[in-house]
């Protein structure tokens, strides 16, 4: 790591001293890693480096190892440093980690973040109940009230890794012919509807991070945070959750849920956009946003155990209206 980050992290945690207790897990493709460091001295404890290197040759886990993959992880921690930079200082109702400070230097960059185990969030699921869902779903919809009608500056214009304008390679591999051609459509739909917010665009459970006792929830990894409709948000994190079957039974359960949740964040705000309007729009826009996830993952990972019943029936359903 660069001298100078050694001595912004003093400055940033107004700390005396700091040393490395673990490394939390590394970075995709083997851009950096993500550290816990104790710190003496200072008014936290902990706090958390997110530490990005470029690495001169890349390995990705599924082989994509293209200038595209790269140039749009690159761009992704540009995005996240922006977002924190920017618009983390936002007053919403969705917890998220104080940054403490942000530095770059040449092919290295360092976010110094808040340790949210040691400020109330330190489990973290592999599978959820409802009321550990219904808590997910109620960041999300806070999150989406919060940028609700914002445009997405210096952030991605279109949120969430997986869509079509980032991911030529996959599409072009794509063997469903009747997916690969709709693809445009797909797209179409979701990035011209009438209301439009701020995604977080990896809102997948293993991104969530729980309280001990009450399911209070904050969030982490803004990598692809951008413009968008909520529901795409929402459909991820029921993706990354819920077994085939729990997604069809507990599907209008879950709509209901964060619509309301999303109604309440807005009032608060005392928003005057019509609601009946935007939920009527998300809500015929929840199987498109299913079907285009589902259209990335059969191209880029065409086994992947997400490709499942209920996404083959929902894109079919998709696929006979456009």
């Amino acid at each position: 790591m660069n001298s100078d980050f050694k001595t912004f992290i003093l400055e940033a945690t107004g700390a005396e001293k700091f040393q490395e207790l673990e490394v939390i897990q590394s970075l995709w493709s083997g851009y950096g890693k993500i550290i816990r460091i104790a710190l003496k001295g200072g008014q936290q404890k902990t706090a958390i480096l997110k530490y990005i290197s470029f690495p001169i040759k890349t390995k990705h886990p599924r082989g994509w190892n293209s200038d595209v993959s790269h140039q749009r992880k690159v761009k992704s921690y540009e995005v996240e440093r922006s977002f924190y930079e920017y618009y983390g200082n936002k007053q919403i109702d969705a917890r998220i980690p104080n940054c403490l400070g942000v530095i770059v230097k040449a092919e290295e960059t360092l976010l110094v973040l808040e340790d949210l185990d040691g400020s109330g969030y330190p489990v973290r699921k592999t599978d959820v109940v409802w009321s550990e869902l219904a808590s997910c779903l109620q960041w999300l919809a806070n999150f989406h009230a919060g940028y609700m009608q914002i445009s997405p500056k210096n952030l991605w214009e279109i949120g969430t890794y997986w869509h079509l304008s980032t991911r030529p390679e996959e599409l072009e591999v794509l063997e469903d012919i009747p997916l690969k051609n709709a693809a445009p459509k797909l797209d179409a739909s979701l990035n011209n509807a009438r209301y439009q917010t701020i995604v977080h665009g990896d809102a997948k459970l293993a991104n969530f991070c729980f309280s001990k006792t009450d399911n209070q929830v904050a969030a982490v990894d803004f990598q692809y945070v951008g413009g968008g409709v909520g529901i795409k948000d929402v459909a991820y994190l029921v993706g990354s959750c819920l077994q085939e079957e729990d997604c069809e039974r507990l599907e209008e359960k879950i709509l209901t849920t964060y619509f309301k949740a999303l109604q309440n964040a807005l009032q608060k705000q005392h928003s005057s956009l019509c609601f009946e309007e935007l939920e009527a729009e998300w809500r015929s826009l929840y199987p498109i946003a299913w079907t285009d996830f589902y259209r990335f993952l059969k191209g880029w990972s065409p086994g992947h155990w997400k490709i499942n019943s209920y996404s083959e029936k929902i894109a079919a359903r998709v696929l006979e209206r456009i």
